[in-house]
Order: C-alpha cells, then sequence, then structure tokens
C-alpha cells in the first residue's frame, strides 16, 4: 500500500463511499500477505517510497510469478534481479508488458509512473566486462523513477577517456562508479566531483582480484572524500541508495 492509495482509503472513509469495516479489512491485508513460501511485503512502499523488489537468484520461476502477481495486483511496479531467461519466460507468459535486460538479468514491469526529480544519476563503468552491473543499476534507478545517464569504458587504463565526459559526470546529482581489476575508478571521480559517489567493485579481473576483494578493499581504502562503497557485483544496491539521494 503506497502513500497515495492509503490517502484515498482514508478519504473514502471520510466521504462515505468506504465503510469502515471495509476500510478495516483493506489495512489489515495492507501489511503483509503469507503466500505459503513468501511473506509479501505489501507495506514496503508505505514505509521506503518504494515497493518491494524481487531477488530472483535461488528462487523458482513459479514462486517469482506467484509474487510478482501479489504484487501486481496492488498497482505496484515490478522489479526483479538476477533472474534467469527461463524466469522471464514464463513472467513474460502471464504479463506480456514484461522487459527482460539480459545483460542486467533484471526484469522489469512497469505498472505506474512514478514522479521524476529534475535532476539525474550518472552510471560511469571502468570496462566492458563491468556491463552486467551497470544494466542492473540501470535499471534498477529507471524502474524507481529517475533519469539516468550512462558512461562506459572509461577506466583509468586510458584515463583520458573518462575527461571527455566530466561535465555529465560533475552535474549528476550523484554518481556510481563501477569497477572491477584494482577498482582505482572510484577515488579518480571522488576527486574531481562535488556529489556522493556511490562505488560498486566488481568480481572482473585475474586471480590476485579475487573476485572482486581486491577492487572492494581498494574502494574501502579510497582517499577520496565522498566514496561510499557497496558489496561486489550490488547495482541494485547502489541505484536504489542513489535514487533515495536523487529524489531528495
Amino acid at each position: 500500500m503506497s502513500e497515495c492509495a492509503l490517502e484515498a482509503l482514508l478519504q473514502g472513509v471520510k466521504e462515505g463511499h468506504i465503510s469502515i469495516q471495509d476500510a478495516v479489512q483493506k489495512m489489515k491485508a495492507a501489511p503483509f500477505e503469507d503466500i505459503d513460501f513468501a511473506k509479501i511485503d505489501h507495506h514496503r512502499s508505505l514505509r521506503q517510497g518504494y515497493p518491494e523488489v524481487i531477488y530472483g537468484e535461488s528462487k523458482t520461476a513459479e514462486q517469482i510469478l506467484g509474487i510478482t502477481e501479489k504484487l501486481f495486483e496492488k498497482g505496484n511496479n515490478i522489479l526483479i534481479t538476477r533472474a534467469s531467461i527461463e524466469v522471464y519466460q514464463t513472467i513474460s507468459a502471464r504479463f506480456l508488458e514484461a522487459k527482460y535486460n539480459a545483460l542486467g538479468r533484471t526484469i522489469t514491469l512497469h505498472v505506474t509512473s512514478l514522479p521524476k526529480p529534475n535532476s539525474y544519476i550518472a552510471i560511469v563503468a571502468a570496462g566492458t566486462s563491468d556491463l552486467y552491473v551497470v544494466e542492473e543499476a540501470y535499471e534498477t534507478a529507471l524502474i524507481l523513477g529517475n533519469d539516468v545517464q550512462k558512461i562506459v569504458d572509461v577506466g583509468v587504463a586510458g584515463i583520458h577517456r573518462l575527461f571527455a565526459h566530466l561535465e555529465i559526470i560533475q552535474n549528476a546529482k550523484v554518481v556510481i562508479v563501477i569497477a572491477g581489476m584494482e577498482g582505482a575508478l572510484a577515488s579518480v571521480i571522488g576527486g574531481l566531483v562535488d556529489k556522493p559517489v556511490i562505488a560498486v567493485p566488481t568480481s572482473v579481473g585475474y586471480g590476485a582480484s579475487f573476485g572482486g576483494v581486491a577492487a572492494l578493499l581498494s574502494m574501502l581504502n579510497s582517499c577520496a572524500s565522498g566514496v561510499s562503497v557497496v558489496n561486489i557485483d550490488n547495482g541494485f544496491g547502489a541505484a536504489y541508495n542513489a535514487s533515495i539521494i536523487n529524489h531528495l
């Protein structure tokens, strides 16, 4: 239940269109819905501003479909992360308008338009190998109601490529920086902007990168002020936080 839905319900009671008994029933169903294998948090949007997001990994296609149907019934936009093509085939058979980003492994279903701020989020990636995280962050930011600028393949091995896009990066409300290997790009951008930088280490790199741990530690130890860090490959988490900042 969103804030708008709650206001409409209370207004309906006030004007006599909805009985108190019906309103009580709706409120009873609002906090969460138990469908055996999941307890769907319908109050998430009211508490946090965004509805529940479905993490697709380790769930069956049928489980994801069941959760999607319940969220859809409440008029929520749907975001499914870490989704396989098999899950998409199941979802799209029921919801023809569902869209799949194969690289980002996300499924989105736009039900309602969200108000967008005048500002935008910049997503900056070091290399083409990082694009799977870029796309997860991009789809997340879009469905949460943001304009997004993507700038990719501008890592420190060819730092001159970054400077061609510096004005776009500096004018963003918040910057997501995605990098593997040694993760140096986050510190570079952190030293060039006066906006929050959310760094995402990726699992891209050779043996000593330790699946992204090297980039994670580098970003955590950044000497640039204003750099915060999310978990390895967590494009969703970075975009969610960036969206909150962008909507302030």
